[in-house]
């Protein structure tokens, strides 16, 4: 049982009781942290399983429109540190400038973090950001049952009958484009043209894609997802099709740059939703998961070099396999535990992705080299 009175526990005077409302009827209790909801606070139920990284999956864009549970019993041991940025104007710590999900699910969140770099608790984060909580309940139940049912929408709220209206009157995940919600609404500049120029189209990029192709010497404009490719012109040496939430198929207009591009035999890299709107461009066919892959310590095996390596992943949907005969693509890497596509190379095109993220670091540089291998076909292209 838990001690609702002790100090750092899951509650404090500021928290309520909340009840946590599944679509198929599966309830759960606990307490409000963060910001206090004054509403039902409604999403589609998902779990990470990683032991850190919470600064860095909170503002990760492709949680938009998601109640995000961690499975590590302890949330925000290390607190928060503030919003700073290094000397290319990219936020350190942070993949985004603000919280990305909807809310929050956790066993317990740390009242008393310790780190030299902290300056709020997560509770404190949460609540200047007008993002609400849930804790206290137990999430390995709430996990399991998710792994055996399936991701679902879900709500919470104060009262029962609330959140279950609440999940009653909303749309269904999969309908809403959300890509229009985090992308950029207008050109953002990083980085040199040492090495080339760079393309991004915003469909929810995490900052730290940006960074590894600053790194590599690449000055990088990162673009609104609904730009055309006459809008595009020729400036770009390549261009990435970045991470973001939602069903790839809402992604039409990304779908259509991205199969010009090709066409135009223009360098691509996409990543996690990259991967599925590169298959889509081409022909192919993707799919919702049953649960999906969020966490830190998923393998992949690189189908040309036989080598199983630990990967960062954030992604609900996949592409068929069965599906990619006749577009030009072939598997480059597959997940190990369940043999779904996590990677495709085009075998005459300049086109590879990725639906891990080879930015993040797990490993913690196990799969970085995806960037070099881009960089590489940008120079045999030029």
């Amino acid at each position: 049982m838990f001690d609702h009175n002790a100090e750092g526990s899951v509650s404090n005077s500021d928290s309520v009781p909340l009840k946590l409302v599944l679509d198929d009827g599966k309830s759960f209790d606990g307490f409000s942290f963060g910001h206090k909801p004054s509403s039902p606070i409604v999403g589609e139920v998902v779990f990470n399983t990683g032991m850190v990284g919470y600064t860095e999956a909170m503002t990760d864009p492709s949680y938009s429109g998601q109640l995000l549970c961690f499975t590590y019993p302890l949330l925000g041991n290390y607190g928060v540190p503030e919003y700073s940025k290094d000397t290319n104007g990219i936020l350190r710590n942070f993949e985004s400038s603000k919280i990305q999900t909807k809310g929050i699910i956790a066993s317990q969140a740390t009242r008393n973090p310790s780190h030299y770099d902290m300056k709020k608790t997560i509770g404190a984060w949460m609540d200047d950001e007008g993002i609400s909580g849930i804790e206290g309940l137990d999430t390995r139940e709430l996990t399991i049952h998710l792994r055996e049912r399936g991701v679902m929408m879900g709500a919470f709220a104060e009262k029962i009958d609330d959140a279950r209206k609440a999940l009653l009157d909303s749309p269904d995940y999969s309908s809403i484009n959300f890509t229009e919600t985090v992308s950029t609404k207008s050109q953002l500049l990083f980085g040199k043209p040492v090495n080339g120029r760079i393309a991004v189209i915003d469909c929810g990029v995490k900052l730290n894609i940006i960074r590894n192709l600053v790194k590599r010497g690449f000055e990088v404009t990162v673009l609104p997802y609904s730009t055309k490719i006459d809008e595009l012109g020729t400036a770009y040496d390549g261009i990435v099709i970045s991470n973001g939430p939602g069903d790839p198929k809402n992604s039409v207009d990304a779908i259509a740059l991205t199969r010009s591009a090709i066409a135009n035999g223009t360098p691509i890299l996409g990543i996690c939703l990259g991967t599925q709107i590169v298959a889509l461009a081409l022909g192919a066919d993707t799919y919702k998961l049953k649960y999906g892959h969020r966490g830190q310590n998923k393998p992949c095996i690189d189908l040309k070099t036989g080598k199983c390596l630990v990967t960062s992943q954030n992604h609900g949907y996949t592409v068929r396999e069965d599906s990619l005969q006749g577009t030009g693509l072939e598997p480059w890497f597959v997940n190990a535990d369940d043999k779904t596509i996590e990677g495709l190379m085009h075998t005459t095109k300049p086109c590879i992705s990725v639906q891990f993220h080879p930015e993040a670091s797990p490993g913690p540089v196990d799969t970085s080299y995806v960037f070099d291998i881009f960089y590489d076909k940008i120079l045999k292209s030029s």
